[in-house]
């Protein structure tokens, strides 16, 4: 009877041990989540006042962005007029010097004019186009005077029978003195007996023409005749080649 009294003594007190135990555990996880929760509202009260922060900081990154973007357009534009000056440096100068490089700058000059035209800010009757305009149009001119000078400086007329002398024996047109008519028909039966032997030689002789204009000159002629035709100055090149 004694032990069972002390067998239950026993149990009560781990009992009692327990649930101090759960209430004391219970009392910690009240504690922990009231912490959390405070943990929780402190953590939106401050994602609530970096919200505009952030905001700013996005707006800040993407003005950047523009600014870069701005930077580069500029940068591209300043180039083209860099290219420009440049270009209109060389054609107000002349081709006179060096017409390699003044058929590059008219080549530079129309590049900067499809540049400017493709931007969106830059129109047709900008100042900057109309005086591109200008300067090609003046650019062409002077290539009109410089191809003249070309041809008359290193072409030269030749005289039909300089053209004549310079064929083959064989090849050349005989030629019937006035006065002599009876004899034509010797001279054309003669004529027919030693062409005969010489036709075949005739057919494998190689015509060399002779120089009319130094063939240095002519790929340059060759260039400038290219810039005016896409000018549109056909007719004046053929005027002044006639």
């Amino acid at each position: 009877m004694v032990m069972a009294v002390a067998s239950g003594d026993l149990l009560g007190e781990k009992a009692s041990a327990m649930r101090a135990s759960l209430e004391r555990s219970q009392t910690i996880t009240d504690d922990v989540v009231s912490i959390l929760g405070s943990f929780d509202h402190r953590l939106s009260a401050l994602e609530t006042a970096m919200r505009p922060t952030q905001i700013r900081t996005h707006s800040i990154r993407k003005a950047h962005e523009n600014i870069d973007r701005t930077l580069k357009t500029a940068e591209a534009i300043l180039v083209h007029f860099d290219q420009y000056y440049q270009a209109e440096a060389k054609i107000i100068k002349g081709p006179h010097e060096d017409v390699k490089s003044y058929l590059e700058a008219i080549d530079q000059l129309r590049r900067n004019i499809r540049f400017f035209n493709n931007k969106k800010g830059f129109k047709n009757d900008d100042g900057i186009a109309i005086r591109a305009n200008n300067l090609i149009a003046e650019a062409i001119s002077k290539l009109e005077e410089e191809f003249e000078r070309l041809l008359l400086s290193y072409s030269k007329p030749v005289e039909p029978e300089r053209l004549f002398s310079s064929l083959p024996n064989t090849m050349r047109p005989s030629s019937a003195s006035p006065g002599h008519d009876d004899d034509s028909s010797s001279k054309n039966h003669s004529s027919y007996i030693h062409s005969e032997p010489h036709k075949n030689n005739a057919d494998t002789v190689v015509y060399t023409p002779p120089v009319l204009i130094p063939p240095r000159i002519l790929p340059l002629l060759n260039n400038l005749t290219e810039q005016m035709v896409q000018a549109g100055h056909q007719q004046q090149l053929l005027k002044i080649y006639r």
